[in-house]
C-alpha cells in the first residue's frame, strides 16, 4: 500500500498538505505534532514588504464554517528568508511551498525571482484569489487574461514547481483553470474562500471590520468538490489539489475521487492541530477498505451516478 503521489514535478510522501494561512510557517505546529509526516507545508502568504493585515475584528465563526479577513498579515520576504526558512529547511519529509501574494504582476515576479534561489523551497503557490484585500489578489484570479499573464510572467522568473490557487468566486472556473495552464502552471489548487459577510442583527453592524471576508470550512465543501470535479473533467491530465472544508479522511477521499491528486487541510487545523496527520492515517485505512494498493489509483474515479 502506498500513499506516495506524483504532483507535476513533485513527488509527495502522501497527498496531505496544510493550506496557506492556517499553519503559519510550521514552527508553532511542530510543538504539538510531527510535521515531518505531512505531504507538504504551504506557508502563510508572503509579500515583498511586511504587512500588518486588516484591523480586528477579522475572524468570525459561522454555521459550519469560518469567515476571515486577515488581510495577508505576514513578515515580508526578507524576514521570511532569514527567520522562517531555517526551520522549514531543516524538515525532512514534507515539500515546502511558499504562497506568493502581490498587488501587481511585477510584485509576483519580483517575489519569485527573490525566492527562486533560496535553498529548501520546492515550489510556489500563486495566491491570485484572496478575497479580503483592497489591492492585489482576487482580481487576477477572476479574469482569464490576467490569470494567464501573471502565471506566464512568474513562470519565466522561476523553473520551480508553480501552482496557482483558484477562486470559487467566478462564473466558469474552467476558463480560469485553462488560462493558468496556458500560462505554464504545473498544477492547480482549488478552491480559495468564498466571498461572504456575517451580520450582528442586534447592533445592525458587520461582524468583521472589512464587512466582506472569505468563508471557509465544511460549509463550502460541496462547492469545492464540484469545482474540482469540473476542472478535472475539462483538464483530465492536469494535477489538481483540492481544498475546502476537509475535516476527515473521508472528506479527503471525496476530493481525490473527484480528480484531486492531493488535498489541503485548512480550517480544520484550528479545530484540532493534528487533523492533517489523522487524515493521513485515515487515508491509509481507506485504501485497505477499498482494496486499493496506491492512492494514485483513486484519482478521478468517481462513478457515474446514473
Amino acid at each position: 500500500m502506498s500513499l506516495r503521489m506524483r504532483l507535476g514535478k513533485l513527488t509527495l510522501q502522501n497527498p496531505v498538505m496544510v493550506a496557506s494561512g492556517t499553519f503559519g510557517y510550521g514552527e508553532e505546529y511542530a510543538r504539538v505534532m510531527d510535521v515531518n509526516k505531512l505531504g507538504a507545508i504551504i506557508t502563510k502568504s508572503i509579500t515583498l514588504a511586511p504587512r500588518a493585515g486588516n484591523k480586528p475584528p477579522r475572524i468570525w465563526e459561522t454555521a459550519s464554517g469560518m469567515l476571515n479577513a486577515i488581510g495577508l498579515q505576514n513578515v515580508g520576504v526578507e524576514a521570511f528568508i532569514t527567520d522562517k526558512m531555517p526551520f522549514l529547511r531543516g524538515l525532512k519529509g514534507p515539500k515546502i511551498l511558499v504562497n506568493l501574494a502581490g498587488e501587481s504582476v511585477a510584485e509576483y515576479v519580483e517575489l519569485a525571482q527573490r525566492l527562486d534561489g533560496v535553498p529548501g523551497i520546492d515550489g510556489f503557490e500563486l495566491n491570485i484569489s484572496c478575497p479580503n484585500c483592497d489591492r492585489g489578489g482576487m482580481e487576477f484570479g477572476v479574469d482569464p487574461k490576467l490569470t494567464r499573464e501573471v502565471v506566464q510572467k512568474v513562470r519565466r522568473a522561476t523553473k520551480r514547481f508553480l501552482m496557482p490557487k483558484l477562486s470559487p468566486n467566478v462564473t466558469d472556473v474552467t476558463a480560469i483553470a485553462k488560462a493558468a495552464v496556458d500560462g505554464g502552471a504545473d498544477a492547480l489548487s482549488l478552491v480559495n474562500t468564498l466571498v461572504a459577510i456575517a451580520v450582528d442583527a442586534k447592533r445592525r453592524t458587520p461582524r468583521i471590520s472589512t464587512v466582506k471576508g472569505g468563508l471557509s470550512g465544511p460549509a463550502i465543501k460541496p462547492v469545492a468538490l464540484r469545482m474540482v470535479w469540473q476542472v478535472h473533467r475539462a483538464l483530465p491530465t492536469m494535477p489538481l489539489v483540492g481544498l475546502g472544508g476537509i475535516m476527515t479522511a473521508e472528506d479527503a477521499a471525496e476530493f481525490i475521487l473527484c480528480g484531486a491528486s492531493a488535498v489541503q487541510i485548512g480550517t480544520a487545523n484550528y479545530v484540532d492541530p493534528k487533523t492533517s496527520l489523522t487524515i493521513v492515517e485515515g487515508l491509509a485505512r481507506y485504501l485497505t477498505q477499498q482494496k486499493v494498493t496506491k492512492v494514485s489509483q483513486l484519482v478521478g474515479t468517481l462513478r457515474d451516478g446514473r
